[in-house]
This record gives structure tokens, C-alpha cells and sequence, in this order.
């Protein structure tokens, strides 16, 4: 776990400048998509563990290239190795899917509030993705799914453009040859050989099995996305501060300092990504703001 300070980080029982990135070792780089990777990565110097919750994210920065805010993709209780899995849509995220094993990378972090996977225990737990957005919500699944016994029904909603899309597919599968955890997953439009749901995910919301009245709900994915679907899952009858999402708005600093992610009073990067529903639905129907 770690917290920010006006001055130092606090991270795993020792202090550092927030600003000032560890040297990380690539260990491997998995291609998930077309336009998705997964980076594995260790420390340079020395075996700590890395400690996070569930939903934050790190700054990596690419030598001589930039840094740009990652959420961490990987298992909580795995601090062994760093994983973030994003898609090469910049000039970083390009430089960073052309690393090799053996490479350098720069991490500041971990930053910002995470998924409420304490509060949802005792509850049914609905995970809502779109895209790459099953990312950030991949350690929030592993950690319900390593304490199963303390959460009610497991649905996890997962909707892409295409079968191409569709990230961690072999997790998927191996998540849904479970019997404890209902898996659904949509594209928008099917290709040769898909025999799946077709449209959005948020007709999902409609038959997935939960309990209304004791559900907690976690979406990540484009905004545009995250606001119908707590709008349906409103109509299934969950109450809107049992609905998380995680806004991932401009993020620079990490820490609040800059003001570059400031959306009304809160900053995203300190008081998010992870917000709950009700406190930012008239925020969420603004546009770069």
C-alpha cells in the first residue's frame, strides 16, 4: 500500500520523492491484441515486492521518450513482478511496445484510490469492462477470486469491438470454466467463427444473475460507455453509491501537484481514478473538462 504526502511517498515502509522513478528490468512482453501488450516487469536493483491495491496505477516513464499513467493489470497478491497491460495509441505506449526483454523503464507510483474490494465483501460483485478496460480490473478479480468465500455471486460483463479485441482471451475462458463466477462477454461486431453475444455490454446488464439489493458494481472503460451502463445497472435497481468507475482523465504528475487532471474539486489522479457513482454522475456527462 502506499500514500502521498505533500513531500514524500510512502510506499511499503519507506520514503521517497513521489517524483522520482525506480529503475525496472523488463522481463517480458506479451502481445494481448493488434494494438495491445502486456509488460512484465522486476526491479533493477534489489528482490522487494512491489504492494498495490487493486486499481491503481504507476507513471512509466520511457528514457528520452516521456512518461504517461499506466494502471497496474497484475495480481495484487503477486508483487514478485510489476504487470500493466495498455494499448500503443502515443509516442510512449509506442516505445514501450517496441521493449525488449533486458530493457529499462522508470516507474513512479503506485498512485490514487483504488477499487472497493473490501467494502464489496459480503456482496455479489459485478465487474463491468469495455476494451482495454478489463485492465484495470483484472487485480480486482484476482483478489475477489483468492478470497472467493467472502463475496456472494461473481459476474464479470466484458464487451469489445471485435473478436480480435478481446484481451487476456485465454484468462477468460479459464475464468469462465469456473463455477463459482459467471462470465459474459459481446462484441460490437462479430467476425468469421465468433458464435458469441453481439452489442454493447450493456444489454449484458439485463441477464446477468445478481442480487440488487446487495451488489456492488465496478465499470471501467470509455465514458461514454461507464455512463450507460451504471445507468442500466440503476434500472436493475442498484443504488448508485453501490457503483464505482474509474475515470483516468489526463493524469500527469501522479499526485496531484500539476492540477493538469483537476475535474471540479476533485484531482482523479489523488482522489481517483476509482470514483464512486454518485459522486461524480454530473461530472461524468461533461466533456474534457
Amino acid at each position: 500500500m502506499a500514500c502521498v504526502t505533500d513531500e514524500v511517498l510512502v510506499m511499503n515502509g519507506a520514503e521517497q520523492s513521489p517524483m522520482l522513478p525506480d529503475l525496472y528490468k523488463v522481463r517480458q512482453v506479451h502481445r494481448e491484441t493488434d494494438d495491445a501488450f502486456t509488460l512484465e516487469l522486476g526491479r533493477a536493483a534489489g528482490h522487494q515486492p512491489f504492494g498495490f491495491s487493486a486499481g491503481q496505477f504507476n507513471m512509466l516513464y520511457v528514457h528520452g521518450i516521456g512518461e504517461v499513467p499506466i494502471s497496474i493489470s497484475g495480481d495484487p497478491g503477486g508483487q514478485a513482478t510489476l504487470v500493466h497491460t495498455t494499448r500503443a495509441v502515443g509516442a510512449v505506449t509506442r516505445a514501450m511496445r517496441a521493449l525488449r526483454a533486458g530493457d529499462m523503464l522508470g516507474v513512479r507510483g503506485p498512485f490514487g484510490v483504488g477499487w472497493p474490494v473490501a467494502q464489496a465483501e459480503g456482496h455479489d460483485v459485478v465487474v463491468v469492462a469495455g476494451g482495454i478496460g478489463l485492465a484495470p480490473l483484472r487485480p480486482t478479480i484476482y483478489h475477489v477470486l483468492a478470497n472467493r468465500d467472502r463475496y456472494g455471486r461473481v459476474v464479470i460483463l466484458y464487451g469489445t469491438r471485435t473478436p480480435g479485441d478481446i484481451l487476456f482471451r485465454k484468462q477468460l475462458e479459464a475464468w469462465r470454466a469456473r463455477l463459482d463466477i459467471e462470465v459474459y462477454v459481446t462484441v460490437d461486431r462479430a467476425t468469421e467463427g465468433w458464435n458469441g453475444n453481439v452489442g454493447v455490454v450493456t444489454k449484458l446488464v439485463p441477464k446477468a444473475p445478481f442480487d440488487r439489493t446487495r451488489t456492488v458494481a465496478m465499470i471501467c472503460g470509455p465514458e461514454i460507455m461507464m455512463r450507460f451502463t451504471a445507468l442500466e445497472l440503476e434500472r436493475r435497481g442498484i443504488d448508485a453509491d453501490h457503483i464505482y468507475l474509474s475515470m483516468e482523465r489526463n493524469m500527469k504528475c501522479g499526485i496531484g501537484l500539476c492540477g493538469h487532471c483537476q475535474c471540479g474539486a476533485a484531482f482523479i489522479c489523488k482522489d481517483g481514478p476509482v470514483f464512486r457513482y454518485d459522486a461524480i454522475r454530473e461530472l461524468l456527462s461533461r466533456r474534457e473538462i
